[in-house]
């Protein structure tokens, strides 16, 4: 089936355009130059030359068994019946697998080779083989990821759908349901005869670690953060024997925030034990160092390779980690990781003056240390107590949209968004100074009535705090409500001035959101929702609806129950209507210490779960600084007037973005 990559509707493989939406199934729209017949195969838009085709990383590898390798069975991966525990990556690929340029790894000629393979020469001493491939059919859901949204039980575990997965990609399937960003997720994967075909994320693009580590300008202390990453990810691959992805300095990469990521998994052999640290040595590293299991020390070699490759000078606590390391007297991760948060301390107390001659960098790290006891368990990294860094800001970004729907002849919706950024910059440190407020009303009372009510409310909490806002600082609770309570007062009036009554009485919804550097406010009346994304929490609806049934559910009642009511979604405050002493704000407060989305909707944008349903797809990317906001908005009120037309629809979409404080 094809998935509309607009509003994911299912579509049958025949289908020329979405059934649901009319989006193209055979053509895109260049995001350069937006030419818009661009075919979903081509690796490169016609007019303007731009890469816009879906390009993904092909591992092309043979299986061999534990018995060849002379490898115990419980220490290989048990496979299905008849495979003896199948291993992968650790034997050459031999001549017949040889595959040309520009053709198809699949049969039904959806993933076309976009680099060459190695010669046939060279492929007798190559254990496999990562390519970039573009896909023909991006709009075709692979056999794996169809298995992958049925099935949500571990994957190593052999069962009957699981049996169709090659051994290899069950790694990437493992660990991908543990949400780590640094394993790049799968995408597809085959048996092809003796041969295992495995389809990821292309990460060859991402930042070599060794180049950042480097350069002049990167502090000790996000040094010390990435030694940090990467004691989380070895507890996280030891028990999947993927500890070598470490190893291999090639395959460190750090993505746009500049976390610490792999390009791929590689599987542990006995001879492991070595760090390749480019790939013109690797077989001379290979060859020099004895078999031996993985230790820890292995990653004290990696940090050594590090140090060594950018000739950056190591100061006396990390050298005696090291030494440490090497020795044994350091045995264990969580050992490691308490060393790490020492050195951290340590370089956090000393004055400028003694750090190493280093200067600060505009990054978007979140600098997070977690500190163990021996006795806990290495791998559960996510039940440790943890030391978090302060955080400021790196960004601020927002846009808003509103639209009149499918149904309504007008829109009574109304927004406004006031942003305001100072940069204090210079030659030792750089900072952003934040502040933005953002307001969202869905106005009521028809025609002339619930428009003035929204822009009313609007307008009159922006002039509000454009006298009372101090500078540098989040307004109280007290301020807030009394800005709330000012905007129904003045809507109020206007109800009581021309003399409404009844259902004639205007009035409007409230969500609004403060934002002082990385500190957050958040007020609302009414069913008008603030949503918050982080790729570490995934998605959380900050505000509670002002209704009947929520209501009843406060008192008990079950939500199904509460629900079944006629008057279930009837508001039961909104501003305007009646005097301040009806309405009762919720204001709430909130800390941005990891790079946060935040999304302002009306009921129009909100209703039948439409942005709990397609976040993944429609907000998540938006994370990245390099996706368009305003692009962002637009699709979402697309994707609304599809599924919610019935009303009018209204988003605001704020982007903050946080890097460590390193001078706090």
């Amino acid at each position: 089936m094809l998935i509309c990559p607009q509003c994911k509707f299912e579509n049958p493989n025949s289908n020329k355009f979405c059934q649901s939406c009319g989006t193209s199934l055979t053509h895109k729209v260049c995001p350069e130059c937006s030419t818009d017949d661009v075919p979903v195969n081509a690796l490169r838009c016609h007019n303007c030359g731009t890469e816009c085709g879906t390009v993904f990383w092909a591992i092309i590898a043979k299986e061999t068994t534990a018995k060849a390798l002379g490898v115990e069975e419980d220490v290989a991966e048990k496979g299905d019946e008849g495979d003896e525990g199948a291993i992968f990556s650790l034997s050459p690929l031999s001549a017949s697998s040889q595959i040309a340029l520009g053709s198809y790894l699949d049969s039904q000629e959806r993933y076309q080779l976009l680099d060459a393979l190695p010669a046939q020469t060279e492929a007798a001493t190559i254990t496999d083989v990562g390519v970039r491939v573009l896909d023909c059919q991006p709009y075709q859901i692979s056999p794996i990821e169809a298995i992958l949204a049925s099935q949500q039980s571990d994957l190593l575990t052999p069962s009957v759908e699981a049996s169709r997965i090659p051994h290899l990609a069950k790694l990437y399937t493992a660990l991908q349901y543990q949400g780590q960003p640094g394993i790049p997720p799968i995408h597809n994967a085959w048996q092809q005869g003796n041969m295992q075909i495995v389809i990821i994320e292309d990460r060859s693009h991402w930042q070599l670690l060794l180049d950042l580590w480097q350069e002049e300008t990167t502090s000790s202390l996000k040094i010390l953060h990435w030694c940090y990453e990467m004691t989380q990810l070895w507890a996280l691959l030891e028990p999947v024997g993927c500890r070598q992805s470490l190893l291999d300095l090639s395959n460190l990469r750090l993505d746009e925030d500049q976390t610490l990521a792999l390009q791929r998994l590689y599987v542990e052999s006995f001879n492991s034990g070595f760090v390749t640290e480019s790939p013109e040595d690797a077989e001379t590293e290979t060859s020099a160092v004895p078999e031996q299991p993985l230790t820890i020390q292995a990653l004290g070699r990696v940090w050594q390779a590090l140090f060594r490759q950018s000739q950056r000078t190591q100061f006396g606590s990390v050298v005696q980690m090291l030494g440490d390391l090497e020795v044994g007297k350091v045995q264990t991760i969580a050992q490691l990781r308490s060393r790490l948060e020492e050195i951290s301390i340590e370089l956090e107390a000393l004055p400028s003056a003694t750090l190493p001659p280093i200067k600060e960098k505009n990054t978007a790290v979140p600098i997070i240390l977690q500190s163990d006891e021996p006795e806990k368990s290495e791998s559960k990294i996510d039940d440790m107590p943890t030391v978090v860094l302060a955080m400021q800001l790196s960004s601020l970004e927002d846009a808003g949209r509103t639209d009149v729907g499918r149904q309504r002849h007008h829109n009574e919706d109304y927004f406004g968004i006031e942003t305001k950024i100072q940069k204090l910059e210079s030659p030792k440190s750089r900072v952003m100074e934040g502040h933005g407020l953002y307001i969202l009303c869905d106005g009521m009372g028809g025609h002339a009535g619930g428009e003035i009510a929204s822009e009313l409310g609007v307008n009159t909490l922006q002039q509000y705090f454009q006298e009372h806002w101090i500078t540098n600082q989040l307004p109280t609770e007290d301020s807030i409500r009394e800005a709330v309570f000012l905007a129904n007062e003045a809507i109020y009036k206007l109800n009581q001035q021309d003399a409404r009554s009844g259902v004639g009485r205007m009035g409007t919804t409230l969500v609004m959101l403060l934002i002082q550097d990385t500190q957050a406010a958040v007020a609302h009346v009414g069913d008008s929702r603030l949503y918050r994304l982080t790729r570490k929490r995934g998605l959380e609806q900050v505000t509670v609806d002002h209704e009947v049934g929520q209501r009843e559910i406060t008192r008990g009642v079950e939500a199904s129950i509460a629900y079944a009511r006629p008057d279930a979604y009837q508001l039961t405050q909104a501003l305007g209507p009646r005097d301040k002493n009806s309405i009762n704000p919720d204001v709430g407060f909130f800390e941005i210490n990891e790079d946060t989305l935040l999304v302002l909707a009306s009921d129009g944008l909100s209703d039948n779960d439409l942005i709990e349903t397609h976040w993944q797809t429609h907000l998540e990317p938006l994370l990245s600084s390099g996706a368009n906001l305003e692009r962002g908005v637009t699709d979402l009120i697309d994707l609304a007037n599809q599924h919610n037309g019935h009303d009018n629809i209204t988003g605001i979409i704020v982007r903050a973005k946080v890097r460590p404080n390193l001078e706090s």
